[in-house]
């Protein structure tokens, strides 16, 4: 008898398992299917890559002029991300607001480019991480760090969101 149990039990497991399996292909296939109904310019897998290689930089001096992982400024740092996911973008803060797709507020995705006035101009950039955070090397004698949309400083500098075309 216990050993019937026990059979039972671990074909009913097994049936668990195999329906699990099936919600998730059925669940993975119909959301691969849908298509939206503006496609962005750069594919979510590349900006995706972007903002981990962006990531994987967080602690790494600022250096003017910097674009390696030795220390890096505001737009070295989101030349070396795309870069390195493939997708080559402006290499200074203007060429990259020359070169971006212009975003809504509400349309921001990961990957998206941050322009900010600081002291009066354009002149920083970081990247989208989600979250009303982004990724960016701020200034001289700091690191690349994550920031926040939230605080009142980069809420009020924020200019506008770009995505490479």
């Amino acid at each position: 008898m216990l050993r019937e149990c026990s059979v039972m039990i671990s074909q009913t497991a097994l049936l668990v398992r195999r329906l699990a399996v099936v919600i998730v292909l059925a669940a993975t296939v119909i959301g691969c299917s849908s298509q939206p109904t503006t496609r962005p310019s750069v594919s979510t897998s590349t900006a995706d890559q972007a903002v981990m290689i962006a990531m994987q930089q967080v602690g790494v001096p600022y250096r003017y002029g910097g674009a390696t992982p030795t220390g890096f400024d505001c737009s070295g740092l989101v030349h070396y991300s795309y870069s390195r996911a493939g997708k080559i973008v402006p290499r200074t803060t203007a060429t990259l607001w020359q070169g971006m797709q212009p975003v809504a507020g509400n349309q921001i995705q990961a990957g998206d480019i941050l322009f900010f006035r600081i002291s009066g101009k354009m002149s920083h950039v970081g990247m989208y991480i989600g979250g009303d955070q982004f990724v960016h090397a701020p200034s001289t004698g700091k690191v690349v760090s994550v920031g926040s949309l939230r605080s009142d400083f980069y809420r009020k500098a924020l200019i506008r969101a770009g995505r490479p075309r």
